[in-house]
């Protein structure tokens, strides 16, 4: 029995999972999405909505030390850059910090919390795992 024990281990050692967790969440905040198993989606998704609330309160602080103090704690959790191709086939750097702050924080200023949703896609043909969608919300 589970009773009181906190977190999923994935199959992996600790260092091997956190860099997993920062990833995944710098790859969700880039694309908007990401397509994993039901079981990371349902281990990113506090993360991700933990660090969207830090970054809300980064924003609306009338201190300009609070922000950067809200940029730092967001800073040591993602890592620094992701590297995507575009559309025409170039390498594009996005700066996962800036990305947040700017494009995906703003969107939920008015909203107090459930910034992403999980919809489950099924089983993976190859090993049977549950797939899922990890989002973050529009908000409407």
């Amino acid at each position: 029995m589970r009773h009181r024990v906190h977190g999923r281990k994935l199959g992996r050692d600790s260092a091997h999972r956190r860099a997993l967790i920062k990833n995944q969440v710098a790859d969700l905040f880039c694309n908007g999405q990401i397509t994993t198993t039901l079981a990371k989606a349902r281990t990113i998704r506090p993360v991700a909505e933990k660090l969207i609330t830090v970054a809300k309160r980064g924003l609306a602080a009338d201190d300009k030390a609070k922000e950067v103090h809200a940029r730092r704690t967001v800073a040591a959790r993602l890592p620094r850059t992701r590297t995507f191709e575009d559309d025409e086939g170039y390498y594009v750097e996005v700066d996962v910090i800036q990305q947040l702050f700017d494009e995906v924080a703003p969107l939920y200023t008015d909203r107090p919390g459930g910034y992403t949703r999980i919809l489950k896609l099924g089983k993976r043909p190859g090993d049977n795992a549950d797939m899922a969608i990890l989002m973050l919300v529009d908000d409407e």
